[in-house]
């Protein structure tokens, strides 16, 4: 559904499952990912410890700048919770 409503929105490929939502600014919009399920994702797909999954997140996903629709990757306040 999101696809149809904002055709532009890049994808971080095997991650479908994180997404949480689009994020809106004037002209702009883009996915929105839970940085945890990332995170769950690369453990348990990958094999990644945390620290590992962690690494991997911060230098190759939340590195990549892909243009004006890269990804947000949105981390909660687990003290709320």
């Amino acid at each position: 559904m999101l696809s149809e409503d904002y055709p532009d929105l890049l994808k971080a490929d095997g991650f479908d499952e994180a997404i949480i939502g689009v994020v809106e600014r004037i002209g702009i919009q883009a996915l929105c990912y839970d940085t945890d399920k990332v995170i769950e994702i690369l453990m348990e797909r990958d094999g990644m410890t945390y620290e590992e999954a962690m690494e991997y997140f911060q230098y190759n996903i939340i590195g990549a700048w892909v243009g004006e629709h890269t990804p947000f990757f949105l981390t909660r306040d687990h003290e709320e919770e």
